[in-house]
């Protein structure tokens, strides 16, 4: 059909009704927003964009606010937030040498958002009594 443009549609697998019979979703293939969540949503990612929105890092610096990290995941991390423009490496002259991480502008506005959660994510902290978040943290009142 020449002139005429078709969207793709992806099925996507939603949990299941009550029932048991799975139910699913239509969205177009191409979804930037839902790819972005993805790519934040990968651990460690939002959390180095937090800690670099307070200004650039050395690696050393950013891995001991991160416990948990190994080195191979955190560099690993930095270079997939660098292909993606988010962050930028800068290597200073001098003896030793000295690399920094700092957002790049698009970063930067995407840690906004990241702080703009983070100050949700406050505001909204109550849950309700035994709530699995609370039990799973050791609050067994209910």
């Amino acid at each position: 059909m020449k002139g005429h443009e078709t969207q793709r549609i992806t099925t996507i697998q939603t949990g299941s009704d009550t029932e048991g019979i799975p139910r699913t979703a239509r969205r177009p293939a191409d979804c930037l927003a839902e790819d972005w969540l993805a790519f934040l949503g990968h651990r460690w990612n939002a959390l180095i964009l937090w800690h670099l929105s307070g200004g650039p890092m050395r690696y050393g610096s950013l891995q001991n606010t991160l416990p948990g990290i190994t080195p191979k995941v955190l560099s690993e991390r930095l270079n997939g937030l660098t292909h993606r423009a988010l962050i930028a490496r800068r290597v200073h002259n001098g003896f030793p040498r000295e690399v920094t991480y700092g957002l790049t502008p698009q970063g930067a506005a995407l840690g906004s958002i990241i702080r703009q959660l983070y100050t949700w994510a406050n505001n909204n902290s109550a849950q309700p009594a035994g709530h699995p978040s609370l039990l799973a943290h050791g609050d067994d009142t209910q």
